[in-house]
């Protein structure tokens, strides 16, 4: 959900993503129009996209805490700003409402690491 990444972007060798089917190339480009949507509601609520995706996370439940990834100062740093995007009842009707009118395509995890999951 950062945005960052298209149906063009390539991965490293040795990068987990290569193995997952969301982050297949033409899941990337089918599940583009749902970051395309959370990058103009995070534009009009002057946060990052990831930070409204975080801020979702942390309105669902008071005990669900997002484990978000970072291997760079500056993303940790905008991550942990998330916890100052108050988003409304109306900000989470709206982003359900945005997030439902889009199939997101490709399993959250390959099939071997969805058994292990599953144990």
């Amino acid at each position: 959900m950062t945005a960052k990444i298209d149906e063009h972007t390539t991965f490293s060798e040795n990068d987990f993503r290569n193995t997952v089917p969301r982050f297949a190339p033409e899941a990337r480009k089918a599940n583009q129009a749902l970051v395309d949507l959370i990058r103009k509601f995070a534009e009009q609520n002057d946060a990052t996209p990831a930070q409204i995706a975080l801020a979702w996370v942390l309105a669902q439940k008071p005990w669900i805490v997002p484990i978000p990834g970072t291997t760079k100062m500056h993303r940790l740093e905008e991550n942990l700003r998330a916890v100052d995007v108050e988003l409304t009842p109306d900000d989470l009707r709206e982003i359900d409402d945005l997030t439902s009118q889009i199939k997101v395509e490709g399993e959250r995890y390959s099939e071997s690491a969805q058994r292990m999951i599953n144990r």
